[in-house]
């Protein structure tokens, strides 16, 4: 449309549309913008997390590993105790798919051992004419599949009158690889135990010291500032050292999981107060108490959802510190103690220097460690992006 102006000193006329007013177009969306603006809080996270790819694979791996451990049984070639006494400190074998130029699927070859007189050290050495299928979904060393029930059927198994180590073996002969499948289910589990235990205390008194302040506040800012001035090494270490040498495994495992918890908490409690100070002051809050509600119902129901994403992606990023703290007093012998094994009982035979020159694969279980760490800490980085309103 070509609009015409008016001569010098004309008024100008004012332009008034034709078209048909439609009074609800002001209120249309359209459908990007409705499923947008509709959308719930966990929906954004998520669409806004999926777009961060190596929290996303992070969360995933973590996810197949978490899985694995209800079965790790099934997936480990051999039994947690089996010991193979003529294969001690056997290295790795490697897996082939080709034997004399011909394709007969993935096999390890025979060992032959022999002492050197020398340094004492076992040499072992393939034998090229000793093909050793791996077999799946067979039978081997019988097991109780949760404590219910008797079975023997594993994913991957030796040959008959074979042997199949592929992470090698340790000094009694037991399979590496097999006690790193039964490792991940204690170091896995135990971190989870004891942020859980954590994130309990610090909602409950960060809150309650959020919420009310006063004496209360400068008490639990008091203790935390306590706490967080002691290293944390040596005080987990004084107090795994203070639990009797007659406790069972399982209550070794509770008490470490409950140090670990217990010490934890003090970061998230933070957190929580900081927030609490700031929305307790709101009209929703001062309409719930107006209404009567307590104090629990007031921060359960109104004040920590508001910001619960951001606690999860906290309690995420604690995750590896409980790992590594479980892995640490077990590696100098304060943590978990056989007949239990997680990857910090694993690590303690590869102590000594000399022990790490000549059997290296002994520091295999570091590689779990170090693949979960990193995961928790890009999953958190995720979670904590895709939380963040302002971003």
């Amino acid at each position: 449309m070509t609009v015409s102006l008016p001569e010098s000193g004309a008024p100008l006329a004012h332009y008034v549309s034709t078209a048909p007013f439609d009074p609800h177009s002001v209120d249309a969306m359209s459908e990007e913008q409705s499923r947008v603006y509709q959308a719930s809080q966990l929906r954004l996270m998520w669409w806004k997390f999926k777009k961060h790819r190596l929290a996303l694979y992070s969360l995933f791996f973590l996810g197949f590993l978490y899985a694995t451990i209800a079965i790790v049984e099934f997936l480990a070639p051999y039994n947690l105790h089996t010991r193979n006494v003529d294969f001690i400190h056997s290295p790795p074998q490697r897996v082939h798919l080709f034997h004399d130029g011909k394709f007969v699927g993935p096999f390890v070859y025979g060992r032959t051992m022999t002492l050197d007189m020398d340094t004492l050290r076992r040499i072992y050495t393939d034998k090229p004419d000793q093909v050793e299928p791996i077999r799946f979904f067979c039978r081997g060393d019988g097991y109780r599949f949760w404590g219910l029930v008797d079975t023997n059927v594993h994913l991957v198994c030796p040959a008959k009158d074979g042997q199949l180590f592929l992470l090698g073996s340790d000094r009694l002969g037991r399979d590496v690889l097999s006690r790193i499948l039964y490792g991940a289910r204690i170091s896995l589990t135990i971190g989870l135990l004891g942020i859980t235990m954590s994130f309990v205390l610090g909602i409950t008194i960060g809150g309650l010291a959020g919420y009310h302040g006063g004496v209360f506040d400068l008490i639990v800012q008091r203790v935390i500032e306590v706490l967080q001035s002691i290293p944390s090494i040596p005080l987990w270490m004084a107090l795994a050292a203070i639990m009797p040498v007659t406790w069972s495994p399982i209550l070794i495992y509770l008490g470490i999981t409950a140090i670990l918890g217990l010490l934890d908490w003090t970061g998230l409690a933070r957190a929580v107060r900081s927030k609490l100070l700031a929305l307790r002051e709101e009209d929703y809050v001062t309409a719930a108490q107006l209404m009567g509600a307590g104090s629990g119902r007031i921060i359960g129901r109104h004040l920590v959802p508001g910001f619960m994403s951001h606690l999860i992606a906290t309690a995420t990023l604690a995750v590896p510190g409980m790992i590594l703290g479980e892995t640490a007093l077990s590696f100098l012998g304060l943590g978990l103690r056989p007949p239990i094994t997680s990857w910090g009982i694993l690590l303690t035979e590869a102590r000594s220097v000399s022990v790490i020159a000549f059997y290296p694969w002994l520091l295999f279980p570091t590689i779990p460690v170090i693949l979960v760490i990193l995961a928790f800490n890009f999953l958190g980085d995720g979670l904590r992006d895709a939380a963040d309103p302002y971003k």
